[in-house]
């Protein structure tokens, strides 16, 4: 039987800045991505998201980012790689003490927007996120875009590493994301998306903006949680996927 794991980037939220429905999002997905505080989120917020996910019996997963609050994370910073492996670490560790005080644990790491895109094309980005994963635990998987370099980084570094598709985001004919910057990057309708991510589990392929079909295999497919419509789309697709027979299940085992 296929398997195949569902997440979402949660933990966003703030009182200035409320971006998603955590709670009916862990009744849907199999792992949370939890973000570590610098893109988005509050201390608090985050610790009770990591509380309910622990509840629900999803799959934990840090979710670092540039430190960029004003810009969701979503704009490319030049940093000297000791600040950034320095940064990483230190978001890494956050969200480590939280779940341990939930009384589970961390057990992948997905980079967030901008840190994420750019280690999918650039090695040394890519490197420098993987030397900060490997100093606070070589034990985390690294998830990140299915074809990506980073994948290949990680996997010469000696992490264990997961492919990643995303549901709600058209890509180009190359296999990477379109740029949120471009019209129809993000998809709204549930449906379609989720007829696309059942042909991307049983044929593994996903049509690009072009009408080409692109070649993608994953472990794990996002939903994210600040898209409008978000928790619809997610149980969208996990009905599709499971009425075609797909188990929906965590790409890596949680903390025992």
């Amino acid at each position: 039987m296929t398997t195949i794991d569902l997440n979402s980037d949660l933990g966003e939220n703030t009182p200035d800045r409320p971006v998603s429905d955590d709670a009916a999002m862990l009744a849907v997905v199999s792992s949370a991505n939890v973000s570590c505080g610098f893109h988005a989120g509050s201390p608090e917020g985050i610790r009770e998201t990591v509380l309910a996910a622990s509840r629900a019996g999803v799959a934990i997963g840090a979710h670092p980012g540039y430190r960029d609050y004003e810009n969701f994370g979503r704009e490319r910073l030049d940093l000297p790689a000791a600040t950034l492996q320095a940064q990483v670490e230190y978001q890494l560790g956050a969200v480590w003490a939280l779940a341990r005080s939930a009384g589970d644990a961390v057990v992948y790491v997905k980079p967030h927007g901008a840190l994420y895109n750019t280690m999918a094309v650039d090695e040394a980005t890519a490197a420098v996120v993987v030397a900060a994963v490997r100093a606070v635990d070589p034990s985390l998987v690294l998830l990140g875009l299915a074809g990506g370099v980073a994948l290949d980084v990680a996997d010469r570094a000696g992490l264990a590493t997961a492919a990643e598709a995303f549901a709600d985001r058209a890509y180009t004919p190359a296999g990477q994301l379109v740029s949120r910057k471009e019209p129809g990057a993000v998809l709204h309708d549930a449906d379609l998306v989720a007829r696309r991510m059942v042909r991307l589990v049983e044929e593994g392929v996903v049509e690009a903006v072009d009408g080409t079909d692109v070649p993608v295999r994953a472990q794990s497919l996002c939903v994210h949680g600040d898209s409008p419509g978000a928790v619809a789309m997610a149980s969208a697709v996990r009905d599709a996927l499971t009425g075609a027979g797909v188990t929906i299940a965590p790409f890596v085992a949680r903390a025992a």
